[in-house]
């Protein structure tokens, strides 16, 4: 798959955010994306709680359904946890694993996102796959080294340009307001991409490569212009669909 076809995709983060009144919210974004040009891919992530309800009404719209994290096994004694079958038996089309949140306030490791990025395409999902550097790193001028490692120890052999989105988010501009220069997101998009080509041929040439950060409307179209930059990860302004459908304009 060559880079120039892969598609742009807008996913919402919603964290541990949302009711079952959240739905109303879900179907202004489906009204809203329906002028959309169709050229690029939706996905809304809710809680886990409200995934299959989510999953039923959004069916036939185009906009895919995904989770925000899942246990590296299939079943068993895990007290809370998720597993990858259970998302996708809910409607679930993807998961989003390693999202600093998890590595920093769950201290996972990059092996551990590396079994749930796994068990995600053991049950037929997606893996979204976080990976970015904490403001000390950049200020060491470490960014890219960091990058390099996270992005080696947590993907799983077997990765196609159908089953992996790496998302590029440091983790200083997550929540924050701040953003890296378009220069700077460049920098680590195109080492991103190079690794990906380098290690993994064909299917790091085409799997998407999507930035998030403190993305909102008012920046989303200078960010979504830069090279190798292949859509976005949102987090808090994916939340309302104004705000959350005005970046999927400015990248489609």
């Amino acid at each position: 798959m060559a880079a120039s076809l892969r598609r742009p995709l807008v996913a919402g983060n919603w964290k541990m955010n949302g009711l079952k009144a959240s739905a109303a919210e879900l179907g202004s974004i489906m009204t809203g994306s329906a002028g959309l040009s169709g050229k690029t891919d939706l996905m809304v992530c809710p809680p886990a709680t409200l995934i299959s309800a989510f999953a039923g009404q959004a069916r036939g719209s185009g906009i895919a359904i995904g989770g925000q994290d899942c246990h590296a096994e299939a079943a068993g004694a895990f007290t809370g946890d998720i597993s990858a079958e259970m998302l996708k038996d809910a409607g679930a089309s993807a998961v989003i694993v390693g999202h600093s949140e998890r590595r920093t306030l769950h201290q996972e490791t990059d092996a551990e996102v590396q079994a749930k990025a796994q068990a995600a395409w053991r049950a037929g999902l997606m893996a979204i796959v976080c990976i970015g550097e904490t403001r000390a790193e950049r200020e060491a001028g470490k960014t890219l080294d960091v990058l390099g490692r996270q992005l080696d120890g947590s993907l799983p052999n077997g990765i196609t340009a159908a089953n992996l989105v790496v998302a590029y988010e440091p983790v200083w501009a997550i929540g924050t307001g701040l953003t890296p220069t378009t220069l700077q997101i460049e920098e680590a998009h195109v080492a991103l991409r190079r690794a990906l080509a380098e290690s993994l041929g064909e299917a790091g040439a085409g799997a998407p490569i999507l930035y998030g950060g403190s993305v909102k409307p008012g920046n989303a179209a200078e960010i979504l212009k830069v090279r190798e930059v292949g859509g976005a990860l949102v987090g808090g302004a994916s939340l309302k669909a104004q705000d959350f459908l005005a970046i999927v304009r400015a990248a489609d």
